[in-house]
């Protein structure tokens, strides 16, 4: 795990960006992360694994990504 980014517990889903969001500390920094995905618009919930698998997706992202503003959306097939 990158230990400058510190996810929060908050995931939602966001209506007006018809994605899941949540939070993380990014070196200090709070961002917000929308994950675009038609399977997982589908759920009603976000359970713990999926939560966790998010995560690294994120960490994945931005193994290879610098994020541009205080916003990250990344979409998912």
């Amino acid at each position: 795990m990158n230990q400058a980014l510190l996810f929060n517990d908050d995931i939602d889903f966001d209506q007006q960006q018809d994605a899941w969001r949540f939070t993380a500390l990014l070196s200090g920094q709070l961002i917000t992360i929308y994950f675009h995905s038609m399977q997982l618009k589908r759920l009603e919930k976000v359970d713990n694994c999926t939560k966790f698998d998010l995560e690294e997706i994120v960490e994945l992202w931005l193994e290879k990504n610098e994020p541009e503003s205080d916003e990250i959306h990344i979409n998912m097939r």
